[in-house]
């Protein structure tokens, strides 16, 4: 993948497959430090399950012998130095923290945010997502309730409102990185 944001797209999800009603991610970058961490409320995994599910071949589809989102994921972490854990409760729900050195020849850019959540919109209205962005202290906080609100309850994945997501979000995050600066 040429982007963390597709990377991000793959493990959340798998947050959706799990019967998730709740999905946060949220991106927090610190110096030359981003941390990227993924929390869902789904069925979670078995003890015996979590301690398999970063390696390649393990996999709970049927359609293939391979699973590659979670290593690849952690292989795109540690090649830049970072590291990735997981937590998870079986009944309870799963979190996936990554670390990337954004400053490492090997980091990939974090790509469209936007793309990411109005991608895992289609389809999945009914799972509340709250996505978080923060550099240096600034943040922005995009939730699929309070938009829901706030358009009276109408469908957020209409072809009209998942572009505006996308472009609310991507825009944002750039005028956050750019120091409030849109460019």
């Amino acid at each position: 993948m040429r982007e963390l944001a597709l990377n991000i797209l793959d493990i959340t999800e798998n947050s959706v497959k799990a019967k998730a009603t709740l999905i946060e991610i949220t991106v927090k970058e610190e110096g030359n430090l981003m941390t990227v961490t993924i929390k869902d409320n789904g069925c979670g995994m078995s003890e015996s399950f979590a301690q398999k599910v970063l390696d390649p071949f393990t996999t709970t589809r049927t359609t293939r012998k391979v699973g590659l989102g979670l290593p690849f994921y952690k292989m795109a972490s540690e090649q830049t130095g970072g590291t990735l854990t997981l937590k998870t409760k079986e009944g309870v729900g799963t979190e996936v923290t990554a670390t990337f050195y954004t400053d490492h020849i090997d980091c990939m850019p974090l790509g469209s945010m936007g793309g990411t959540v109005s991608t895992l919109l289609v389809g999945n209205t009914h799972i509340r997502y709250i996505f978080t962005y923060e550099k240096e202290g600034v943040s922005f906080v995009f939730d699929t309730a309070e938009l829901q609100e706030a358009l009276g309850g109408e469908s957020l994945d209409t072809p009209e409102i998942l572009s505006l997501i996308e472009d609310m979000i991507d825009e944002n995050i750039n005028e956050i990185k750019n120091g409030g600066v849109t460019k």
